[in-house]
């Protein structure tokens, strides 16, 4: 089972809107077949691992990181494939919280004479698709802080200057980061300062640069930045607010720029947690915000981030540098933002610690 979840991971951050699924099958104490959720969504892992294993399917049993699909979409379902190649047990990690699924794929299986088993791995299956589960249960996708500071969390000197407080290790592993997300946020703050790209330059994974998200409420991102001009080569999206000029709306769709008008919160700004909705609505599962500061304090105020990958630099900057996070109005130690650390890796000279709220 945890070959199966291994293999779904690589589908991480190309298989939005659908579940990235793993899929080994093995006969007589040997695996004859693998298969994992392809670019795009489709096919199956358990369709893909079938077609590998062919005729030594018969009888075999099959370990899936997720409950097989059981509706007919694009594709056929899994469970009719499983059944049509005669395989003896399947070995489910944990359901489908889908409706079109939800406990069906498996009651079709036994309805159909095949020993399922449930629960195995339930925990890190979960865990792997969690912006999947996030968008079935909550009208969000899942929601990772990346952030890259000195030891006292501050992401800039206070004349501005930041490139580069981190060392090249952990700035590579960052794009690894973006490679296993369907989106990449940010504010417009960080894109006047920065000028970026947010594009996955790893060698031989620029293809898998996820869409590119600006919360910018009066189109102020300037029509020159690198994310306007690169907008025909790698989607680009700018959040922005109802009754702005449609003429400066209309110069940035010409770029090949997506713009998405959100009605105003109560207190009359761009509603963070209207962001997530409307990604969701496409399809988004997974999403990486890379700052600034001010949107990460939103998101913070409104228990919107599941997960940080926080890279540490062994350096202080001190009270005058720029913070990763502004204030974001907590009086009480009870109403912190409290994470549990699940991971320090070293990063050369660096520390990439990794949290789960």
């Amino acid at each position: 089972m945890r070959s199966a979840i291994a293999l779904a991971r690589r589908g991480l951050g190309t298989v939005a809107p659908n579940p990235s699924v793993g899929c080994v099958i093995v006969r007589d104490g040997v695996v004859v077949g693998r298969g994992w959720t392809q670019p795009g969504g489709r096919p199956h892992g358990e369709t893909e691992a079938l077609r590998r294993a062919g005729a030594a399917a018969r009888g075999a049993t099959v370990y899936v990181s997720l409950e097989p699909c059981n509706h007919w979409g694009k594709t056929p379902p899994c469970t009719e494939a499983l059944l049509e190649a005669g395989v003896g047990r399947v070995v489910v990690a944990c359901e489908d919280p889908d409706p079109r699924v939800s406990g069906s794929g498996i009651r079709r299986l036994r309805d159909g004479g095949v020993q399922v088993d449930v629960g195995l791995c339930a925990d890190e299956a979960a865990e792997l698709n969690e912006g999947f589960f996030r968008r079935i249960r909550d009208g969000r996708p899942l929601v990772t802080l990346k952030l890259a500071t000195s030891l006292d969390g501050r992401i800039a000197l206070r004349t501005g200057e930041s490139q580069w407080i981190t060392g090249p290790t952990a700035r590579a592993w960052g794009h690894g980061l973006r490679a296993r997300y369907d989106a990449i946020m940010i504010g417009l703050n960080t894109a006047l300062a920065d000028d970026p790209e947010l594009t996955c330059r790893l060698p031989g994974l620029g293809h898998r640069s996820p869409l590119r998200v600006v919360v910018d409420s009066r189109l102020r991102l300037p029509l020159t930045s690198k994310l306007v001009r690169g907008a025909r080569t790698t989607p680009t999206l700018v959040f922005t607010l109802q009754g702005v000029d449609p003429k400066r709306a209309r110069a940035f769709t010409d770029c090949g720029v997506e713009v998405v008008s959100l009605v105003p919160d109560a207190s009359g700004v761009l509603d963070v947690a209207g962001t997530l909705k409307s990604l969701a609505t496409r399809g988004t599962t997974r999403l990486l915000v890379e700052g600034g500061a001010r949107l990460s304090a939103s998101l913070m105020q409104q228990r919107l981030v599941d997960r940080l990958e926080w890279f540490r630099a062994p350096r202080m900057i001190g009270g005058d540098g720029l913070p990763a996070v502004v204030g974001f109005g907590v009086d009480l130690l009870e109403d912190t933002a409290d994470f549990i650390r699940v991971g320090v890796r070293r990063a050369g000279d660096d520390v990439m610690e990794s949290y789960r709220r």
